[in-house]
């Protein structure tokens, strides 16, 4: 049984049991979610193939991709752990977008969104969820509004 999660959602974790393969999908988002440099600039999402996670996405941060691995390889019942997560490059000119973007969203979106900001090469990549339709809109109207943005690719999801 395959299972594809994004970290970002959120799952109740009720007693992991290592030969439940939606427990483990339970207690991978928990970890994954738990780690302290995992932020609204990466796009972290897993996989689920019996035993084997597969991590993939971007990462803006180096360390988290190494930090992402560890803290599911050692989850019982996960047996093998493919790292595919790219890192970003760490450009000034990207860096200064990611920064823009965000303040764009934080003053002009509601509470309770959960966007994450992808920039590579001036090409921006929101992904999660937004509230509304609206939200959703918004959320691609100011990112390309962001000086030096070359594309917007809004892959939102609409929550509820």
């Amino acid at each position: 049984m395959k299972t594809t999660l994004v970290s970002t959602m959120l799952l109740a974790f009720a007693g992991f049991a290592a030969a439940q393969p939606t427990q483990l999908a339970q207690e991978v988002t928990r970890q994954l979610q738990a780690l302290p440099n995992h932020g609204v600039f990466d796009n972290l999402n897993y996989t689920v193939d019996g035993a084997k996670v597969t991590l993939f996405g971007q990462v803006a941060n180096p360390g988290l991709k190494t930090s992402a691995e560890k803290a599911v390889e050692h989850i019982a019942g996960v047996s093998s752990v493919d790292n595919e997560l790219q890192v970003l490059p760490g450009d000034v000119l990207d860096n200064d977008i990611r920064a823009g973007v965000y303040r764009k969203l934080a003053l002009a979106l509601q509470p309770g969104t959960a966007i994450h900001i992808v920039v590579e090469n001036q090409n921006v990549t929101l992904a999660g969820s937004a509230r509304t339709e609206g939200d959703k809109n918004l959320a691609g109207i100011l990112a390309h509004g962001e000086p030096l943005v070359t594309s917007v690719t809004n892959d939102l999801v609409v929550a509820g």
